[in-house]
């Protein structure tokens, strides 16, 4: 009998366990942009995520804001109502203030050195745990491309950037620099950024070329300046509490799916950047440059201002320190 009962409940047991194990986890996956390397992210990620778990995890890719503005998804995926955000590292600051140091100016002599320095084995790991303090955990980081100025008015010159409205990234390390060229910076989720420059609201913006040109950009301006003051960071973080609270095989098969597209987001985003330039310049937009020695003047200038900003804060600075020896080493 006592043979019988331990059958009867290790039956019951593995009845009562198994809808659980085959319950599938809904993973929703938000993006501020679209057709751009953190979207293609977004798609490898969840092409990789696939001979990992199964169909215990269902990738559900939300991007061009379909789940809010920026701020609107860092809180989600905060709280929890969002399982992943991906977004450059700058929208994160309010959040977690140390992701400031992966908005250096000037730190990185290409894209090339700052792809190595994100996929260093040894500094990764620190850049992924950046926002574990304040809820959430990263599972990507990766080269996005270097900052651009779209304006109404072509930037040529130094000199032309004074008085114009600037759209920028809710940090200082965009915002003060457009204050030391004479701009007037304005932070703005980048859902209101094309109908505020079609009204004349802004005169310009920071931005990346591939989210300019696969959303259409050149319909309202058509000038690009190629001043890459710094090189965009993005980095894809979820929800720590949700990743903790899964089965410790799917935790597993999160992170290296993470760790394989990261380790080719380099080349889908240099091709995505060529396709981006070729796209804009077809649709009647122009790339520019300014004066060699004027580019030269504001890179030294800006790394000056940035080196100052960062360190205000100590954690910040403890923060870009790491970053900057990272950097060295990898030259």
């Amino acid at each position: 009998m006592t043979f019988l009962r331990t059958s009867a409940l290790a039956l019951l047991t593995a009845a009562l366990i198994a809808p659980a194990q085959a319950q599938t986890v809904i993973m929703k996956m938000a993006s501020a942009t679209i057709n751009d390397v953190q979207h293609e992210w977004l798609r490898r990620f969840e092409a990789e995520l696939k001979p990992r778990a199964g169909d215990r995890i269902k990738v559900e890719i939300y991007p061009a804001s379909q789940l809010g503005a920026i701020p609107r998804m860092v809180e989600g995926v905060v709280l929890g109502n969002i399982e992943a955000f991906v977004t450059p590292t700058s929208f994160l600051v309010g959040t977690e203030p140390r992701f400031q140091a992966l908005d250096a100016i000037g730190l990185f002599e290409s894209p090339e050195h700052l792809g190595r320095v994100l996929g260093d084995a040894s500094y990764r790991p620190r850049a992924l745990a950046i926002g574990e303090g304040k809820g959430v955990k990263g599972i990507g980081v990766f080269y996005n491309s270097p900052v651009v100025i779209l304006s109404r008015k072509p930037i040529r010159t130094l000199a032309d950037f004074k008085g114009q409205k600037i759209r920028v990234f809710a940090t200082p390390l965009q915002i003060e620099p457009m204050k030391a060229l004479g701009a007037t910076p304005v932070p703005m989720a980048l859902n209101e950024v094309l109908p505020a420059l079609q009204s004349g609201a802004i005169d310009g913006l920071l931005a990346g070329i591939p989210v300019l040109t696969p959303m259409k950009f050149y319909d309202a301006a058509k000038a690009v300046t190629e001043i890459h003051p710094g090189i965009v960071v993005s980095t894809v973080v979820v929800n720590r509490k949700w990743f903790q609270s899964l089965p410790a095989d799917l935790q597993k098969a999160i992170d290296e799916a993470g760790a394989a597209v990261d380790k080719i987001a380099f080349g889908f985003a240099a091709a995505t950047i060529q396709r981006a330039n070729d796209g804009w310049t077809q649709n009647g937009g122009q790339l520019l440059k300014l004066p060699a020695p004027e580019q030269a003047k504001m890179m030294a200038d800006l790394r000056k201002l940035g080196g100052e900003l960062l360190s205000r804060s100590p954690a910040v600075q403890a923060e870009y320190d790491a970053l900057v020896q990272a950097a060295d080493r990898l030259k």
